[in-house]
Order: C-alpha cells, then structure tokens, then sequence
C-alpha cells in the first residue's frame, strides 16, 4: 500500500479519503518486513501486539463498511468468532497467523472499505445499519472521520511497538 500525502486543496471527499488512506499506508509500513515473531512480541507492560492491532483493523474497516454500512452479514474470520466469549478475540487470535496472512487481511478490508466509499453518491449516504445506542443511522462521513480517528490512534501504539522491537521509527 503506497503512502501518499493527502490533497492540500480537494474537496471534502477527497480529503478525507486520502487522510484516511494515508494513515492506513502508514499502518502498513508499521507492520511491513516483520516475522510473525515479531508481530507477536508486546511490551512488557501489554499484552498489545502488532499482530492483534493488524486483524483488529482488519475487523474494523470489515466491521464498519461492509456490515454496518452496506448491512452485509459478517464473512470468515468474523462469522464464526466467538466474540461473546471472548470480546477481544481478534487481538488473542492474531498470533496464529503468519505475517502475510495478517497483512493481506487487513490491505483486503482497506480495499473493500474503499470500494464501499468510493461507489457511495454521497458522504450524506446513511448506513443500512442503525446504532445500537441511539437508533440512528450512520453518514458515511462519520464513518470516515470515525475511520481517521480509529486508525491514526492505532498507529500511534504501533510507533511504539515497533520500535520495542526493531528500533524502527518514524511517521
């Protein structure tokens, strides 16, 4: 996935999908060239890895565009999942994958994410899907800035993560 600064000077769409595609490209380079060790290795003081934050993305991005937005049932891995067991499946689960797989998964929901909300007339289109707590529906420009928001704080525990355990740093 290729990191490109955002549009200086587009319009609303257009700004915000590219903010959000910046802080998923971003993301990626975060987890890129690691083993699943690797992927799998917290910090002493969490049990956080980037391997739980790579499918927990990847449920998200599935989570919000395809079921609540589109009102898709959920596809594998979420479907079967036993969430009211274990409410934070996807992130003790994720060290059983390899590296590639985790990648795919998530570089797999960031594109079907963006397919939902690039064939959307409008960032007025309401999800299919209404909120458990207030009975509302969903612009798909809350989902977006929701999206922004959900991804860019993730990458900040993935800053951390990494450099834990390779040195890496930056954006």
């Amino acid at each position: 996935m290729e990191r490109v600064e955002p549009d200086l000077t587009g319009d609303e769409r257009t700004m915000m999908s590219g903010y959000l595609d910046y802080q998923r490209a971003t993301f990626v380079g975060k987890v890129s060239g690691l083993t699943a060790q690797q992927l799998a290795q917290p910090l002493p003081s969490s049990s956080l890895t980037l391997a739980g934050l790579t499918k927990h993305l990847a449920l998200v991005e599935d989570s919000w565009f395809q079921e609540r937005f589109l009102g898709l049932a959920d596809v594998e891995p979420w479907s079967s999942a036993p969430f009211d067991e274990d409410p934070d499946w996807e992130f003790h689960t994720a060290v059983d994958h390899g590296a590639e797989e985790l990648l795919a998964m998530y570089t797999g929901a960031c594109a079907r994410s963006r397919k939902v909300e690039r064939t959307a007339r409008s960032l007025d289109d309401l999800s299919a899907i209404a909120d458990t707590r207030t009975g509302s529906k969903f612009s798909l420009r809350w989902m977006m800035f929701h999206m922004i928001e959900e991804t860019a704080r993730h990458n900040g525990h993935a800053d951390l993560l990494r450099e834990a355990i390779d040195g890496q740093t930056g954006e």
